[in-house]
């Protein structure tokens, strides 16, 4: 009898060798395995609401262009691969064990593996600690390890690299809300000159554009940012009324604008970032 492995939670894109921009989108994954189902208290229709719908369309100019990008293939719902491993939810630790005090998304349940969302509680059982030390090993990790293979290819052929992680938000609200957030962890990930770039590229979009807040960044850019060692890392928020409509679909046109921003906001970090590298050798 033949059983089919199961999807990648993950997948590489892009040419080799790789060029400076490297893309990261690690809430776009579709896969929702049988063991969540099973385990969950609502229906998957909200469990995907947890996702950034569609993102990893958001990348596709970019990788033609020539950057290289790693996708999550995986649900948030499953793990999410914006957090750090230690952002887990008490109840899903070892009885006895000591940890750091959860931080916010933590006791929103918003942690590496999400148990509420508006309040209400996602799962009916929740994952043991064997389990989620599991996803990690398995998912998390690996993930984390194809972005830092291919930031160290890149500064290995270059001589530095750039990182967007990728993601969508909800509409903030008011007539002068931004529309895109860049978010460098106030600096720490990425420098200005970087920073304001990408800020430029938004502008030049027509989008109203934040630094740093409401999103300064998670795990991802806080892990991989290392401006001292030639990679500058920035997440990137859209605001997703951009490019879905009303019921979370897709519009084309939409999709083909952020699109075409992702690859001017990595070309622009990229050609800002140039000169840093050459500046530090």
């Amino acid at each position: 009898m033949r059983v089919d492995a199961p999807p990648a939670p993950f997948v590489r894109l892009g040419p080799w060798p790789p060029s400076p921009l490297i893309c990261a989108v690690p809430h776009a994954g579709r896969n929702y395995p049988p063991a969540l189902l099973r385990d969950s208290a609502v229906p998957q229709s909200m469990l995907a609401m947890l996702a950034d719908a569609h993102a990893d369309a958001l990348v596709e100019q970019a990788v033609a262009a020539g950057a290289r990008a790693v996708v999550a293939r995986i649900a948030r719902a499953w793990i999410d691969l914006n957090r750090a491993p230690h952002e887990v939810d008490p109840a899903m630790q070892p009885a006895g064990s000591v940890a750091r005090p959860p931080g916010a998304r933590v006791r929103g349940g918003l942690g590496l593996v999400p148990r509420r969302l508006g309040g209400r509680e996602l799962l009916a059982r929740l994952p043991s600690p064997d389990e989620v030390a599991a996803r990690v090993a398995t998912v998390h990790a690996p993930y984390h390890a194809a972005i830092a293979d291919a930031l160290a290819d890149a500064v290995a052929r270059h001589g530095f690299a750039v990182l967007l992680d990728c993601h969508s938000m909800p509409s903030l609200g008011g007539a002068r809300a931004a529309q895109v957030v860049i978010g460098t962890r106030h600096g720490q990930a990425a420098g200005r000159a970087v920073a304001e770039a990408a800020l430029r590229m938004a502008a030049a979009a027509g989008l109203r554009a934040a630094l740093d807040a409401p999103y300064a960044g998670a795990h991802t850019i806080e892990r991989h940012g290392r401006p001292i060692a030639g990679v500058q890392a920035v997440q990137v928020e859209v605001d997703r009324a951009l490019y879905l409509d009303r019921a979370g679909r897709p519009v084309a046109a939409g999709v083909q604008r952020i699109a075409a921003l992702i690859a001017a906001i990595g070309g622009a970090a990229v050609a800002a970032a140039r000169p840093l590298a050459v500046a530090a050798e």
